[in-house]
């Protein structure tokens, strides 16, 4: 993934950055995302939220995530925002292989080592996020590729992303400013970023 520089919109960067996300009570595999006053519907992982996170196990990690950067697939509409853009290639992956020395980082296809593949048919990785979990250390076997990205119709399970609708993730980039901060927690409750 090539990164290009992007405009900085001057009224993002005093926007909001703090946002919670919380599962249903009712259905796990589903949620809600708060930014200041904006409440959206969001699809988690479909075995809810976690504090113990695995490689496969389908569930959403609890805690405290940043939003890194963006990939957008350079055919489809541009979102704007004031998180760092990349544009994504035909031949870009994301390594979930625990066994390959790229575990959880991008990679080129084709390749060996099981991967997601970015560029994809039913545009779910039109707009993607990455959030900043097990990165720094690396640890083999906790999980890999925990998105921000596009929601299936009827916000359906994700293997563990966090996704919303193409309108809702917009408007959430729009007014997060160039550092979001995420806090995953299983049900609502009152919670405090520092």
């Amino acid at each position: 993934m090539r990164a290009r520089k992007t405009k900085k919109h001057p009224a993002l960067a005093s926007s909001l950055r703090d946002i919670t996300v919380f599962s249903s009570p009712r259905e796990p595999h589903r949620g809600h995302l708060r930014c200041g006053s904006l409440t959206l519907r969001c699809a988690l992982g479909r075995s809810g939220v976690t504090h113990l996170k695995r490689e496969g196990d389908g569930a959403t990690p609890a805690g405290r995530r940043r939003l890194l950067s963006l990939i957008v697939r350079p055919d489809r509409p541009r979102p704007l925002s004031a998180v760092p853009i990349k544009f994504m290639r035909r031949n870009d992956g994301w390594c979930e292989d625990k066994r390959h020395g790229r575990y959880n980082c991008s990679i080129r296809l084709p390749s060996p080592a099981g991967h997601e593949t970015m560029w994809r048919d039913d545009r779910l990785y039109d707009i993607v996020g990455v959030l900043d979990w097990n990165f720094r250390p690396r640890v083999r076997g906790r999980g890999s590729a925990i998105f921000l990205h596009l929601s299936r119709p009827g916000y359906g399970p994700t293997a563990g992303c966090i996704a919303l609708a193409r309108r809702d993730l917009t408007r959430l980039l729009e007014a997060a400013g160039p550092h979001p901060r995420f806090l995953v927690a299983a049900k609502p409750r009152k919670l405090v970023l520092d």
